[in-house]
């Protein structure tokens, strides 16, 4: 009997054993991670719209014949410099000396009328003097004599006009300037008015840039804007003398122009970047956060908020209002004193229970008094750009 029941508590001993052989071991306990903190603070915008331009002529003609022909030369060339009254191109004038030809026939034609109504009408009032004929038929001959003469005018203005014609087979520049285009080559037969060549005037310059739908409404005439050349470390001050009031088909974008001073003469065609006043935002009161802060809550952007009485995280809603450089501008979501977590948000989870990083001080040079370690409350509050860093305890 005694025998039995030792042989069954050993069997549940042993059984007991192997359970407690096989059974896993207790998971490790996760280790609380670290982060870094920067406390959310106003600040002020940096950066301000520019907008890439180009400088351009006040004035730019576009020139053509006024006569339509065919294009026999050509002396304009791209980038040229012309006077005023200079020869830029010519065309087949033969035509327009025949016609101007036969104008002047048709004034000796005329002429030669008038002066035979002219005779005849001298016989006849001779006559008429001497009571040889009637008063009726003089004044027949007084009319036909004054035919006479409009027709010889009519003439004489034809061959004029004519003459104009002949003279308009020449383009000469009216203004001096510098050639920027060239529309038309020898042989070509162009039509009246259709352009050949293209002339900057000298002159104040303009810089031309365009501007997007949600802002052309802030640019106004008269207002400053600030030109710099990319390949010049100067800045020039202009002056908004035109904004367009209708948007390109293409770009969708509103064309405006700036004049710059008479002092001031870029090259035509330089580039330069712009940055009107009435766009600047700097000095304007905001929140900012690095990009390293953000991360993706669904649709929407958030940050991780340290709750410092538990050190634990939560998911905060924030509204990005523009980028400012290196950095976002919080539209809404954030008040100044919040703690943020400024890297690695991507792997944490909210009510995650979090440590403050903390920076590992340097080795004292040589002879130099050991530098005292900051406490995590200190380094908790970790100044954003352009606010003033907190006082350690």
């Amino acid at each position: 009997m005694h025998s039995q029941s030792f042989g069954g508590l050993v069997t549940l001993l042993a059984s007991a054993s192997l359970l407690v052989a096989c059974s896993r071991p207790a998971p490790a306990p996760e280790p609380v991670r670290a982060v870094r903190i920067m406390t959310v603070s106003v600040g002020g915008i940096e950066t301000g719209s520019e907008f890439a331009g180009e400088v351009r002529a006040r004035v730019e003609s576009r020139l053509g014949f006024r006569v339509a022909g065919k294009l026999v030369k050509r002396q304009a060339e791209v980038g040229q410099r012309v006077k005023a009254g200079q020869l830029l191109a010519q065309l087949d004038v033969q035509d327009y000396k025949l016609a101007a030809d036969s104008a002047r026939a048709q004034v000796a034609a005329a002429s030669t009328n008038r002066d035979l109504a002219a005779a005849d009408f001298r016989r006849f009032k001779d006559l008429r003097e001497q009571n040889f004929i009637s008063g009726a038929e003089l004044e027949r001959r007084e009319a036909t004599l004054k035919a006479a003469q409009a027709q010889l005018e009519q003439a004489q203005a034809q061959l004029s006009a004519q003459g104009n014609q002949t003279a308009y087979t020449n383009l000469v520049a009216d203004v001096a300037g510098v050639v920027t285009s060239v529309d038309a080559e020898q042989g070509q037969v162009v039509a009246a008015g259709t352009p050949v060549v293209r002339i900057a005037q000298d002159g104040v310059r303009d810089v031309v840039f365009a501007v997007p739908e949600d802002q052309v409404a802030a640019m106004t005439v008269g207002s400053k804007v600030v030109v710099r050349p990319w390949a010049q470390g100067v800045a020039w001050q202009a002056q908004v003398r035109e904004v367009a009031a209708s948007t390109d088909p293409v770009t969708r974008t509103f064309a405006v122009k700036a004049s710059l001073d008479d002092q001031q003469s870029p090259a035509l065609g330089t580039t330069v970047s712009v940055a009107p006043q009435d766009l600047s935002r700097a000095g304007v009161p905001v929140v900012k956060l690095p990009t390293s802060a953000l991360r993706k809550d669904g649709s929407a952007s958030a940050v991780w908020v340290l709750d410092p009485a538990s050190m634990t995280l939560r998911s905060q809603a924030v509204q990005i209002a523009t980028a400012d450089g290196n950095e976002v501008v919080i539209g809404s979501g954030l008040t100044p004193g919040m703690l943020v977590v400024s890297a690695g948000v991507h792997v944490l989870t909210g009510g995650q229970k979090v440590t403050v990083y903390q920076e590992r001080p340097t080795s004292p040079a040589a002879g130099a008094p050991p530098l005292a370690i900051r406490s995590a409350a200190t380094l908790a509050v970790v100044p954003a750009v352009g606010s003033p860093a907190p006082a350690a305890k």
